[in-house]
Formats: structure tokens, C-alpha cells, sequence
């Protein structure tokens, strides 16, 4: 299989993860994460606590527990005015994707239960067809797709514990054409995939009737892309077509949370994320051979400075009981950016934002369950001044809408 430099895109632009989470996480991906803006990790009820926290597995009713769900994402177009000339400016393109997730639950062995989870964590993707963005960033795309098994022991009805491995696959696309100098032109064309491993850490305490404490660790998965790609430039014999290859990371995650059930009904829970985006230091593309030309050197093969800054995300959700069959939930976030000016571009044009929910799930019966979540994600506007960017990017954000079924044997 080809694998690829494409990877730019992996750590630059997520798929949602541009516009749902700092970078390119994607913390929603059920009916529930969505519906409580990502605060799930004391309180996770479903099957869905398989991926969000695995120890909580230990608490579900002694049965098999299944969920489907299938996300939309909606990304805005970004508007970019340049404060140099007009000629500069640019819209993204507006962009839709599906993803479907899946999670399953086993009944308790002595103890233990397992787990499984198909998510979507990361993923990018980002378009500008004006003259002066496509040099940077004509599309920008990168699916990254994580099936996690996980075991849970529970010790007494007060604290568990769970590991799980992270099988981590991404596919990438990565393209850009323009003039880079007064008559020359530059353009590079990669796309690949790659397999990587990591892990996933999770406890769970019930201290008290109606309180929930979670703690889970993601741990960073350090993409090593190797694959082929094709460079270009008007100036001189500037030709390259062959392989190559390149590293970024997925960055680990450590999220802390507190919920607290109200009457049997009501229940809040505060999250707080940490994102530890500054293993994102540069990236830096490698070849077995010289490019042969000091353009394509300098452009596509010299260390690039990217110096992200861990993030932190605060969240608050609510669930509310109002019968035995139907649930409602909201929720808010508030998430830093990782990006600083120095390296910001057209292939994320991050900023800080701030997450608004709202979610419904109903019972029709005591084995199946069907929800549906809405979330808007408000983008800051962003000025920026670089040796790329010089000028405002407006207008960022997504909508994304869930739908779920859950199932219990």
C-alpha cells in the first residue's frame, strides 16, 4: 500500500477536527458525546463507554450493550481577506462528510468486561481554489480511523479500572499549486496510508450514591508515513517522482470528569481536556535521494517549524430524565487552539471556540434506544501575520448532527 507525505494533512487539518476540537480532534463521535458538547467521561451510560471511558464499562447492566451511530459533519467555508491586496483573498469550500461508529459491550465475566470500538478521532480536510490559497493548500484531506478493544475490572462497587490498545489507520491526501515567485510555479501531489499503534488508560470511582469520578489517558501515536509523491517546479529541471516519508504525531489526551446525578434525574457533569499538542514541533519530509533543486528543497524538504502549544478544554453536560422513556441533554465547551501565528496557514486556519449542544434519546422498548444530538461549533474570527498569512480568516465553524440506536440483549 502506499503511504504517504500526505501527512501534512494528518497533523494540519482534521477532517472535523478543524472545526470540532482544537487541531484535529474529533472528541464527538455518538449521540451522546454530541449532545453534552464532549463532557462524557465520569458519566457514560451507553455502550459508547467502550471508547470514552472503559471502566464505566463495569457499572452498565449485567448484559450485552450495542450502539450505531452515524455522525454528519458540516464544515463552513472560511473566508480569508488579505490586508496586503485583494488579489490574495480566498473562501475555503464548503465541506460534508459521514462517519459512521460503532461500539459493543460484553456482558460481566467474574468481574471483567470488554469492549470494542470503531471511531473516527482525527481527520482533516480543507480546499481553496483562489490562486494565492491553492499555492498552500489547493485540498488538504486525511481520514484517521481507530478500532479500540478494552478490557475493564471492576473491584468492588466503587472503583474500576481499564486498558485498551489503539489500532490506529489514516489515509491522506495532500495537494498544492501556484506561483511562488514572479514566473515560477511550484506543485506537489501525495496521497498514502499507514497502520499505527497505541494505548488507552481509563478509572472510574463511585465514592458516593449519585457521584461519578473518570479519569482516561489516550496515549500519542506517532504516525511514520512512508510512501511516494510528486514534486514540481518551473524553475530549472524540477522534477521529482519517487518515495518518501515523514512523522507527526497524534497527540496524547488526558481528560478528567466529575458527574453528579440530582433526585435520580438530573445529571451534571464538569469535564476538563488536556491536549498535548506540543510534540507537534516541525515536520520534516525525508527522501532517499537529493531533490536535485534548490526550490523543491527549500520548499518541500527543510524542516518546517510548527510549535503547537498543548491545549485545554473546559465542558460542562446535562441529562435530564423527564420519563422512564425519554432523555434530554445539553451542553457547552469552551476549547483553546493549538496554533500559533508563527505557523498558522491556509491548511488550518484554527482558532480558539466555543461549542453549544442539544440531544434527545428515547426508549421505545427495554432493549432498544433511539437518539439524535446537534452541535454548533463557533470559530473566532482570527488575524493573523506571517511569512504566509497576512490578513483575517472569518466565518470558521461546522455543524454536526448525530443519530444513534442502542440496543441492549
Amino acid at each position: 500500500m502506499k503511504k504517504t507525505i500526505a501527512v501534512t494533512s494528518l497533523l494540519t487539518l482534521v477532517t472535523a477536527g478543524s472545526a470540532l476540537a482544537s487541531g484535529y480532534r474529533i472528541p464527538e463521535q455518538s449521540v451522546n458525546s454530541t449532545a453534552r458538547a464532549g463532557s462524557y467521561t465520569a458519566h457514560t451510560p451507553g455502550a459508547d463507554s467502550a471508547y470514552y471511558n472503559p471502566a464505566n464499562m463495569a457499572w452498565l447492566p449485567d448484559t450485552a450493550h450495542f450502539e450505531a451511530d452515524l455522525v454528519y459533519i458540516n464544515l463552513k467555508a472560511v473566508s480569508y481577506t488579505d490586508a496586503r491586496t485583494p488579489y490574495y483573498n480566498g473562501e475555503s469550500e464548503t465541506e460534508n462528510f459521514l462517519l459512521p461508529t460503532l461500539y459493543a459491550v460484553s456482558p460481566d465475566h467474574y468481574n471483567f468486561r470488554f469492549g470494542l470500538s470503531l471511531t473516527y478521532p482525527g481527520g482533516l480536510s480543507k480546499q481553496w481554489e483562489q490562486p494565492y490559497p491553492r499555492t498552500f493548500a489547493e485540498e488538504f484531506s486525511l481520514k484517521v480511523v481507530e478500532f479500540s478493544p478494552a478490557v475493564a475490572y471492576r473491584f468492588n462497587e466503587m472503583f474500576s479500572i481499564a486498558a485498551g490498545v489503539r489500532a490506529v489507520y489514516a489515509d491522506g491526501t495532500v495537494k498544492s499549486a501556484g506561483m511562488i515567485a514572479p514566473g515560477v510555479t511550484a506543485s506537489r501531489d501525495m496521497d498514502g496510508d499507514t497502520w499505527e499503534a497505541g494505548y488507552n488508560l481509563a478509572f472510574s470511582a463511585r465514592p458516593v450514591q449519585g457521584l461519578n469520578l473518570g479519569v482516561t489517558y489516550r496515549s500519542k501515536v506517532d504516525l511514520d508515513l512512508e510512501g511516494s509523491s510528486t514534486l514540481q517546479t518551473s524553475a530549472g529541471p524540477g522534477l521529482y517522482s519517487g518515495d518518501g516519508s515523514v512523522s507527526v504525531p497524534l497527540p496524547a489526551v488526558l481528560s478528567l470528569g466529575v458527574a453528579y446525578t440530582f433526585f435520580d434525574q438530573l445529571t451534571v457533569e464538569l469535564q476538563w481536556d488536556r491536549t498535548y499538542w506540543s510534540d507537534y514541533e516541525n515536520i520534516d519530509f525525508n527522501y532517499p535521494v537529493s531533490l536535485g533543486n534548490p526550490v523543491l528543497t527549500s520548499l518541500f524538504d527543510l524542516p518546517k517549524a510548527k510549535n503547537w502549544e498543548d491545549t485545554d478544554s473546559w465542558r460542562i453536560g446535562v441529562s435530564y430524565d423527564l420519563n422512564q422513556a425519554l432523555t434530554l441533554m445539553a451542553g457547552f465547551a469552551i476549547d483553546e487552539n493549538p496554533v500559533p501565528d508563527s505557523s498558522l496557514g491556509f491548511d488550518l486556519p484554527d482558532s480558539d471556540a466555543k461549542l453549544y449542544s442539544l440531544g434527545v434519546r428515547y426508549r421505545l422498548n427495554e432493549h432498544l434506544e433511539l437518539g439524535m444530538a446537534y452541535l454548533y461549533d463557533d470559530k473566532e474570527d482570527r488575524t493573523v501575520n506571517n511569512s504566509i498569512v497576512s490578513g483575517r480568516f472569518e466565518d470558521s465553524g461546522a455543524h454536526l448532527i448525530t443519530f444513534g440506536l442502542n440496543y441492549k440483549l
